[in-house]
């Protein structure tokens, strides 16, 4: 095969000045994405790269094969909220997979949102969904051109009807519904300059309400701070809706700070919690005022601890699952039950825990191999969870809580 020639990348005289120190940018211009020179050298660049890929002999095959190894249907873990259950489903060569609604895990389901049909050249994406607490109503997210801006729009579970609810410069944020259904929290930046969406730096994210029905200038605003501009928040309605859990984060940094609302009472104020950016603390779930947290607060391999909110001084904190030998990678609150996944040796091992913190069972698994998913809310009765190793596809398995009994639920 011919080597390939190259397109010039020109270079500039661009140089920055750090502290005495001059540095050479050469290539900045390239960072004007929109720029007509920009446009230019990228064409170059792709023509060059797919006339190569184009002459390799053995493409058409690898092709073929690969197309026939992914070819399977495949069934993303059922979500239960309210009278539905949300699954996504792919028949193995789409290229996104549908997602459907049904009524029991043995009723005809129904398609909700095909993200096929978007666009012909499969530039949106369905990014992400989140039924109301009584899967009535569905929030979803369209990603367009690989961007990690999402914008937000509401339908009716039922009717499959879209509402006129549309959420702008959403970034680095999910939704958590209100418990009556009314609206959800986000949270979202100004929205950019001109020509700067996709190349300018974000700062200032801000904490919002939405209320179904309204335009989203009349969202209600929960929390900013003016004085970080690097933080952000990511608000979680606990299940029993009396608390807005926000975690705070700061750029890339692996640890967060924990604040909360209580949204019994509209004179309260946000409380800061747990301060400090000094480790990681994930929200599992509340019993009342007492939340529990995965941390590795001198515990590099994690633990799950408890903090009594009306007793919250570090000094009462108190270890729920100790930190093992083993690393700890996620803890659920299902069924008044803590499932909890451990790396052991290359391999997942599920355990049940009573909320107390005793060990209950071991989740027998049928192999060797990766786990996920045991999502779900302290108030179900079961769960679902995968199953995959190197000759195993992942597999969708239903399991009683009550019982210990796991079933297969999909399976490729």
């Amino acid at each position: 095969m011919p080597t390939p020639q190259y397109p010039t990348a020109n270079r500039d005289t661009t140089t920055d000045n750090y502290h005495g120190t001059t540095v050479a940018d050469p290539y900045r211009w390239l960072e004007a994405t929109d720029a007509e020179n920009t446009k230019q050298w990228v064409t170059a660049q792709n023509k060059v790269t797919f006339d190569y890929l184009e002459q390799i002999p053995t493409r058409q095959p690898l092709v073929e094969r690969l197309t026939n190894l992914w070819n399977y249907e495949r069934f993303g873990r059922p979500l239960h909220r309210g009278d539905n259950y949300f699954f996504s489903h792919n028949n193995g060569l789409q290229n996104q997979s549908i997602l459907y609604v049904t009524a029991s895990l043995e009723a005809e389901r129904q398609v909700l949102i095909d993200p096929n049909q978007w666009s012909g050249e499969g530039t949106e994406a369905l990014a992400s969904w989140i039924p109301s607490p009584d899967g009535k109503q569905l929030a979803y997210a369209v990603a367009s051109a690989g961007s990690d801006w999402r914008e937000w729009f509401v339908l009716d579970v039922a009717t499959g009807k879209q509402h006129s609810d549309h959420i702008q410069w959403s970034k680095f944020s999910g939704v958590s519904w209100a418990k009556d259904n009314s609206g959800f929290y986000y949270s979202a930046y100004d929205k950019p300059a001109e020509g700067a969406e996709f190349t300018g730096t974000n700062y200032y994210q801000k904490l919002f309400f939405h209320t179904l029905g309204e335009s989203q200038d009349q969202d209600k605003l929960i929390y900013e701070r003016s004085d970080e501009k690097e933080w952000g928040f990511g608000g979680y309605v606990t299940e029993d809706g009396n608390y807005l859990i926000i975690s705070v984060w700061k750029g890339t940094l692996r640890k967060n700070q924990v604040f909360y609302l209580d949204l019994n009472n509209d004179n309260n104020n946000i409380v800061e919690l747990i301060s400090g950016f000094d480790a990681d603390y994930s929200f599992v779930g509340n019993a009342g005022s007492t939340f529990w947290f995965i941390t590795d607060l001198d515990a590099p391999r994690k633990r799950l601890i408890k903090i009594d909110v009306a007793n919250p001084d570090r000094q009462h904190w108190a270890n729920v699952i100790n930190q093992t030998k083993h690393t700890l990678e996620s803890v659920s609150n299902v069924g008044q039950r803590f499932i909890v996944q451990y790396l052991e040796h290359a391999q997942n091992r599920v355990y049940v825990y009573n909320e107390t913190g005793e060990k209950q069972r071991e989740i027998e698994l049928p192999g060797v191999g990766s786990t996920g998913g045991f999502g779900g809310q302290r108030s179900d009765a079961d769960t679902f969870y995968t199953f995959t190793n190197f000759v195993t596809p992942s597999t969708i398995y239903h399991y009683d809580i009550a019982s210990g009994k796991s079933t297969v639920y999909r399976q490729p």
